[in-house]
């Protein structure tokens, strides 16, 4: 039996449908900046530290902190902006998992293919390119509804950033371990310059080399290696032998603008022996404005992509 309510009575409520909650966590608005910047007043706090106390027990904290720094404020970023379509287990999985796939796979690849010669640059950037595309294509084997530019950029950039990371952790350490023990001077140095460079490299690489790939994907899951993936793939890998080997360019030019009789062993070696203070201000130049022009290129390669899909410009 049904009672009916005195005039003037408040109405019971009756609940409506409950909101889910959200599928990601979420994170504050900007978290990557600060994690940039306290990151990096940690990591100088800590390059003090070891530098004024000597104590060897810092270092692996000093490298590890220098070398995700800015490899993991993009991780941040990509989250914050694409952690809704994407979620946080296949940025992550894309930044750790196939980071260091690809490290494996191109340290297995690069002893076993490549031997000395002026042409190991191009090798290093085929097969580094190709092991973080099958880094990428493994963590998404059974993720067969993510294609399209947009996914293919931001998690071929996740690659290869995570590559970067475990990449220059290494180069930190072998600078800081030398025949006369522990080089602090070398390690600063080595992780200031590749913390500079990170953004320009293999981030930028994978993630053209990526947003192709899966651009060209098929609903079912699977890939097309259609001819803009393989031009794709070995253009990036040209920018990454150009880059590896500007070193050595840089001291070929010096030596034809300068007219000097260098012989040809030397670019192998990269130096130039006794060199005087105008060759020195030229490799610097050329060297410098070589990786300028490089990372200009991959840049202008990447917003082309970006203007094609229309939903990239719609992203908060």
């Amino acid at each position: 039996m049904t009672h009916a309510q005195p005039p003037g009575a408040p109405r019971a409520r009756i609940p409506g449908p409950q909101q889910p909650p959200p599928s990601h966590p979420r994170i504050p608005a900007g978290l990557w900046r600060r994690w940039l910047w306290g990151g990096l007043t940690l990591w100088v706090l800590t390059a003090a530290v070891t530098y004024a106390t000597r104590n060897t027990t810092l270092l692996p904290t000093l490298i590890l902190l220098g070398s995700f720094l800015v490899p993991a404020a993009f991780a941040l970023w990509a989250y914050e902006r694409h952690g809704r379509d994407l979620g946080v287990s296949l940025i992550l999985g894309c930044f750790v998992v196939g980071g260091i796939l690809g490290v494996l796979g191109a340290s297995v690849m690069e002893y076993y293919l490549l031997h000395p010669s002026l042409w190991v640059f191009v090798g290093v950037g085929l097969i580094e390119e190709a092991v973080k595309l099958a880094a990428l294509m493994y963590v998404l084997r059974r993720q067969p509804r993510v294609r399209g530019l947009r996914a293919g950029l931001v998690l071929g950039a996740s690659v290869g950033f995570g590559f970067a990371a475990f990449e220059s952790a290494g180069y930190a350490f072998n600078a800081a371990v030398g025949m006369q023990g522990i080089d602090l001077r070398s390690l600063l140095e080595t992780e200031v310059l590749r913390g500079l460079l990170a953004p320009f490299g293999h981030g930028l690489w994978t993630a053209i080399s990526g947003a192709v790939l899966l651009h060209f994907r098929r609903p079912n899951g699977r890939y097309r290696l259609a001819a803009p993936v393989l031009l794709t793939y070995l253009g990036v890998s040209l920018l990454h032998a150009l880059w590896d080997s500007m070193h050595g360019i840089a001291i070929w030019i010096v030596a034809r603008l300068t007219a000097s009789d260098l012989p040809l062993a030397l670019f192998a070696q990269g130096y130039i022996p006794q060199p005087t203070d105008a060759q020195k201000h030229l490799f610097t130049l050329f060297s410098v404005g070589g990786l300028v022009i490089i990372s200009l290129a991959g840049i202008a390669w990447v917003r082309s992509l970006a203007r094609i899909d229309p939903s990239w410009r719609n992203t908060p």
